[in-house]
């Protein structure tokens, strides 16, 4: 009975852990109380062109999710665009010129940044033909044919299988 109770509990727990576990806050972001716009409409478009820009410090998060001080600066100098009245593309473009296209976390298809959307695949098909070229080799190595041990090579090994281990 104790095993029943126990199997019907386990089977249970998923669809009960939903109902009873507390609400998870939404992720918090790394913006400050002091950064944020009186206006909802700059600071919505302050948002959106933060998800856009890549952490220098972090590198792998946007600026709108990093601690990092430069990305609180860039967050900061995003706002004071937009409060001057440049459009997104301008003050997107501001940071660019800046920072570089490193700074965007969606580089542009251009020769400058052409390595970061070809290398990977060009790296892809270098390895499938190495693994390919690699396989052809084993298969071609174990297919050869072995060639029948002459009379001399049989009679030395017949030879070697008839002593005693040990002298």
């Amino acid at each position: 009975m104790k095993v029943f109770l126990v199997a019907a509990a386990l089977l249970a727990a998923p669809l009960i852990a939903p109902a009873i576990a507390p609400v998870a806050p939404p992720a918090a972001l790394a913006l400050e109380p002091d950064e944020i716009l009186k206006d909802p409409a700059l600071e919505a478009r302050a948002r959106e062109i933060s998800k856009e820009l890549r952490c220098l410090v972090c590198q792998n998060q946007s600026i709108d999710d990093s601690d990092a001080t430069l990305a609180r600066d860039l967050r900061i100098l995003v706002r004071d665009r937009l409060k001057a009245g440049d459009t997104d593309a301008e003050a997107v473009d501001f940071i660019v010129e800046r920072y570089g296209d490193f700074v965007l976390l969606r580089p542009p298809f251009k020769n400058s940044t052409l390595i970061l959307w070809i290398g990977p695949g060009v790296i892809f098909l270098i390895g499938i033909i190495g693994v390919t070229l690699w396989h052809r080799r084993r298969r071609d190595a174990v297919a050869a044919p072995v060639a029948p041990l002459s009379a001399d090579e049989r009679a030395r090994v017949d030879a070697l299988l008839a002593e005693k281990p040990g002298k």
